[in-house]
């Protein structure tokens, strides 16, 4: 005889075995069924990516001769350009927590996690699985802004290399705020909230920092947070890999070493935050 469906969802799910190989193997099983599903639902990227492309064309043509940069007499427009693209680079990885916090308060509304719980799988795999799978749909996002942001004049002047390395910094950063997105998505009870919480907080964290605007005009106190927020450091460290303009460099710390200082952000959050998650998935599922 079957055991009703509530018996079932509400039954202690079978111990893995397998060690972290195992952790591994859910974790990439669970990142290709959401790659999938991203790819038979196409609109969910592309509207993903008109708000950058959005950003970009405004930021640039609206702004760009209004903004002088530090050490750039005059408003060259083309100066303010090659200035903004890292900060809108990094506020696209950012942003995409968003989504990552919507798609988990999804599958937790819709029941999918007890699914999972059924299954003898790595508690961490379904978390962590969905966070790649977010990190890969990040990458391709800003494949695709990397490209309109040459079409509008942005150059990198430091060499192929360290523009690698300037993407890595930043899709880390994206890659460790999403642990942030997956504890809010198991935080709240709805998508929409789980989407309006995603913001509240990304909001403040990506203006009041030196990504459109040099912070050396703020009041004492908002410089001050803008140099220690860990967006300023990756925005930071991308225009220096970049060979972007940076303008009035600030002698704090993480500004004078804008790469160990974003890197050092990104692994510190990701520690925190993955364990918060982590925590908060078993508490909610047991």
């Amino acid at each position: 005889m079957t055991a009703p469906a509530e018996t079932f969802s509400h039954s202690r799910a079978p111990r893995p075995s397998g060690g972290p190989a195992q952790a591994v193997r859910d974790s990439l099983v669970v990142a290709k069924r959401n790659l999938i599903r991203m790819v038979r639902i196409p609109e969910v990227v592309i509207f993903g990516l008109i708000q950058p492309i959005m950003f970009v064309v405004l930021f640039s043509y609206v702004f760009g001769g209004a903004i002088p940069v530090p050490g750039h007499p005059g408003n060259d427009p083309s100066v303010y350009r090659e200035y903004l693209m890292a900060g809108i680079f990094a506020q696209t990885v950012t942003f995409a927590t968003a989504g990552a916090g919507a798609g988990i308060a999804d599958d937790m509304h819709k029941g999918l996690i007890d699914r999972f719980r059924s299954l003898p799988m790595s508690r961490g795999a379904v978390l962590t699985g969905r966070t790649l799978a977010d990190l890969v749909q990040t990458a391709l996002t800003v494949l695709v802004l990397v490209v309109v942001a040459v079409i509008v004049g942005w150059r990198i002047h430091d060499g192929f290399p360290k523009a690698l390395a300037a993407i890595g910094l930043l899709l880390l950063l994206g890659y460790a705020f999403s642990w942030i997105g997956a504890l809010i998505g198991l935080s709240v009870r709805t998508p929409e909230a789980a989407t309006s919480g995603g913001l509240i907080w990304l909001f403040p964290l990506t203006f009041v920092s030196n990504a459109f605007v040099p912070t050396s005009n703020m009041p004492a106190f908002l410089r001050h947070v803008a140099d220690w927020n860990p967006f300023s450091a990756t925005v930071q460290a991308a225009r220096q890999l970049f060979g972007n303009p940076r303008g009035a460099v600030s002698h704090a710390w993480p500004m004078e070493h804008p790469a160990l200082a974003s890197l050092l952000w990104s692994l510190l959050i990701i520690a925190v935050f993955r364990t918060l998650a982590v925590r908060k998935y078993r508490s909610a599922t047991a």
